[in-house]
């Protein structure tokens, strides 16, 4: 009875398996909890997450290519190696090869990605030569890494003023640096988030195919926007007015969300 008692005092002393974690979500076993996978190291990437050490061979690897959008800034991809996106388990247990992605500018968080593709607004990029970053977490938000290094890649990135020479426009579109105004838009939408509530409460917007709807977001902590079915997304910085303009040229029911927060903006209803 001794021996059994200490036995499980120390297991309860290290945790399950010994090994320190960050996240424990209901409904995963201990192995899974015990951060198994690689090895947990006490370094830290730029933006404050413990690296999660695993050996190069099959580890994950992630390169980053983005070329203009037709619309408004640049449309990013993400070409993954021995990892998948699994945006269902965020918050869970690191798994092998699986998890999500941080985008950065210049060191500083803009979103996270849940998946290959993503479309970086030109209002949110600074005119000048910057540098984006893409870095690949585990699902319980440690940073995938190998011989000591993150896992990621990065991408240069040049932000033009208008009538100066290298910048791009597409039709109406003002070149790299600007965002389309949203009077340029043929519906505005207003939309502020505040203590986790949206006002105006949500509702449909009607949109006859082709229109231009301008999405204005106001959230009081940073998110990202998102437009599922237009794979549109927009980073909120916190308290600031943030505009999407879309074109809505496909039919149907499409939610307007955050990601951060999980919560429906409003559903764009296109006939």
């Amino acid at each position: 009875m001794l021996a059994l008692a200490l036995l499980l005092a120390g297991g309860a002393a290290t945790g399950c398996g010994g090994r320190a974690t960050t996240h424990h979500k209901p409904g995963t076993s201990h192995e899974q909890a015990s951060g198994a996978v690689g090895t947990l190291l006490t370094a830290i990437d730029a933006t404050g997450h413990r690296l999660r050490e695993v050996p190069a061979q099959g580890a994950p690897e992630v390169q980053l290519t983005l070329r203009p959008d037709s619309e408004d800034g640049w449309n990013l991809q993400l070409a993954v190696k021995n990892y998948r996106f699994t945006p269902d388990s965020t918050g869970g247990a690191a798994l092998p090869g699986a998890g999500h992605a941080h985008l950065e500018l210049d060191g500083r968080k803009l979103a996270r990605l849940y998946g290959p593709w993503f479309h970086l607004p030109a209002a949110q990029v600074p005119e000048g030569t910057h540098t984006l970053t893409v870095r690949l977490y585990a699902d319980d938000h440690t940073a995938w890494a190998v011989s000591g290094k993150p896992v990621e890649g990065t991408a240069q990135l040049t932000a033009t003023a208008p009538g100066k020479p290298g910048g791009h426009s597409h039709g109406d579109t003002p070149p790299t640096g600007q965002s389309p105004a949203p009077e340029q838009a043929d519906r505005t939408v207003t939309i502020t988030v505040r203590d986790g509530k949206v006002s105006p409460a949500p509702a449909r917007t009607e949109l006859r195919r082709g229109e231009r709807v301008a999405l204005r977001v106001t959230s009081d902590r940073a998110d990202t926007l998102h437009v599922h079915g237009y794979d549109k997304e927009l980073a909120l910085p916190a308290g600031q007015e943030a505009t999407l303009i879309l074109t809505a040229d496909r039919t149907g029911l499409f939610e307007v969300e955050t990601h951060e927060s999980s919560l429906v903006l409003t559903q764009l209803l296109v006939r």
